[in-house]
């Protein structure tokens, strides 16, 4: 039987737990010394390839906070669960202007594209620029930010889906304690599910759904979409075409309309390889 508890501080992690990747962001203050701390409010926030962006959540009173908008550039890098002892030293409240990582055995290396350092024993990294500083209450600050070079480790780019898990062994963040004991899992126990295709055929599933003419050339674009969503790209297809006052949905009209919602031909084949 569930029960309705109090919503109390902290809620977020000592009431219900949300799993969160823990990262490392690096950043520099306006004097250029190196701030580095570990933190777990991140994800996506833009994932088309175009215009990759993500977002953060902060303290507004934090170094790492404070250095952003000051600088307007940032590092996020993703240690393996074996360096958990390292990145918990980041954790330590030290005095503005000492940098963290003197205090573990991360090696700094320079970023790619942006000033603050980047940490080598980090095997995937995210450097990223400013977009947008929001100011949510008195004590929370957001960054949205532009993503401008993805690093990772060369081993891993050709690596299936589960041997890179396993390679990254990522620390999951499960919350604390007394802001003092703090609890973690780790992503090398892994389990894969495999999502089977609707019993319809493929061309059962676009003569079920298809409510204007497709002809022979769009007919074979949509082929290339993944059956379980070509219903959705279906519908949004000819939303869009009536929208511009089509009647038939052409193969150029397809292609036109796909390029705006972002469904290009990278996308397309990322369906085919698994990414």
């Amino acid at each position: 039987m569930h029960t309705d508890v109090k919503i109390k501080p902290f809620w977020y992690s000592d009431t219900f737990v949300f799993p969160k990747l823990i990262t490392i962001v690096t950043t520099l203050n306006s004097e250029g010394k190196v701030n580095a701390a570990p933190y777990s409010h991140i994800m996506q926030y833009d994932v088309m390839h175009k215009t990759p962006r993500i977002y953060l959540g902060f303290r507004n009173t934090s170094h790492t906070f404070q250095n952003i908008r000051d600088t307007g550039e940032f590092v996020i890098n993703c240690p393996s669960a074996s360096h958990l002892k390292d990145m918990m030293e980041t954790a330590r409240f030290h005095p503005e202007g000492v940098n963290e990582l003197e205090h573990t055995s991360f090696t700094q290396i320079p970023s790619k594209r942006v000033k603050p350092p980047s940490i080598a024993e980090c095997k995937q990294i995210l450097e990223c620029t400013v977009d947008k500083v929001v100011d949510l209450d008195a004590t929370q600050g957001h960054v949205i930010a532009n993503i401008v070079s993805l690093m990772v480790e060369e081993e891993l780019v050709d690596m299936g889906r589960e041997d890179r898990l396993r390679a990254l062994d990522l620390p999951i963040g499960l919350g604390d304690e007394r802001r003092a004991d703090y609890f973690y899992c780790h992503s090398d126990n892994i389990e894969m599910y495999t999502l089977e295709d609707i019993e319809e055929s493929a061309d059962e599933v676009v003569a079920l759904v298809t409510g204007m003419d497709w002809d022979e050339g769009s007919m074979k674009a949509l082929r290339r979409v993944p059956a379980g969503v070509r219903r959705t790209v279906i519908r949004h297809t000819e939303a869009a075409a009536k929208e511009k006052g089509a009647t038939e949905i052409t193969a150029e009209l397809y292609g036109q309309i796909s390029k705006e919602a972002g469904m290009d031909d990278a996308v397309l084949d990322r369906f085919q390889s698994g990414g």
